[in-house]
Formats: structure tokens, sequence, C-alpha cells
């Protein structure tokens, strides 16, 4: 693993999120009942930003745009686009369902570190 500093874990507080730029990547992290999350910042549909982005109960992140959920520790999808019918057969086709990409995440000497080799 390397890992790379993104961040003050102090400028990271619990239930916020920041977009920071780690070698060419645009990432989301995310401070969810205390747990660090890196992702791509932007949906991988139609690469809009996720930051403001929920998460719902289940404790994946919904795409604000699209509604597409993700589950934050894998990065699969659990729900792609779930538009109506009509909507969903052209907004969903627009791009192939595809994972986010998640990043493993630790905190060490009040930083937080990414590995980004993944």
């Amino acid at each position: 693993m390397t890992w790379t500093t993104a961040l003050a874990v102090d400028d990271l507080a619990p239930g916020t999120r920041q977009v920071v730029k780690l070698a060419e990547r645009s990432l989301l992290l995310l401070n969810e009942s205390g747990k660090i999350h890196a992702v791509n910042s932007v949906c991988p549909h139609l690469k809009l930003s996720l930051k403001k982005g929920k998460i719902n109960s289940d404790g994946a992140l919904v795409c604000p745009w699209h509604r597409s959920e993700f589950d934050l520790e894998t990065g699969s999808v659990n729900k792609w686009c779930p538009f109506p019918p009509v909507l969903g057969n052209v907004l969903g086709k627009i791009s192939s369902e595809n994972n986010l990409a998640v990043f493993p995440t630790k905190v060490e000497n009040g930083q937080i570190l990414v590995d980004l080799s993944v």
C-alpha cells in the first residue's frame, strides 16, 4: 500500500465531507459515524459531483443527480439510476452500470491517509 496524506483529521468533523485533490484524482472524503471513507468525487454515471449526495438508511451513498446508490465500503452498485420506466430506460442507458471507486483510509498522527494504489 502507498499511503498519501489527504487532510488533517480535525478538518473533517463527523457528518461532514470534503473534496480533495490527490495525485490528479479528485476524492470525496466522508466522515460517517467516525469512519472515514474516500471515494471518487464524481458519479460513474454522468461524472457529476457526489459532494451533496446523502447517506441512506442502509449506509449507501446516493447520487444527488440520478439516485444511484453505492456501498461505501466496496463501491458496488446497490441501485442504478432507479427512475420511472420511461425515464429509466433513457437515463439508465446513458452509461453502463459502474461501481464507484473507493480507496482505503487510515488515520495516523492526526492525518487522514489514503491508499491510491488500488
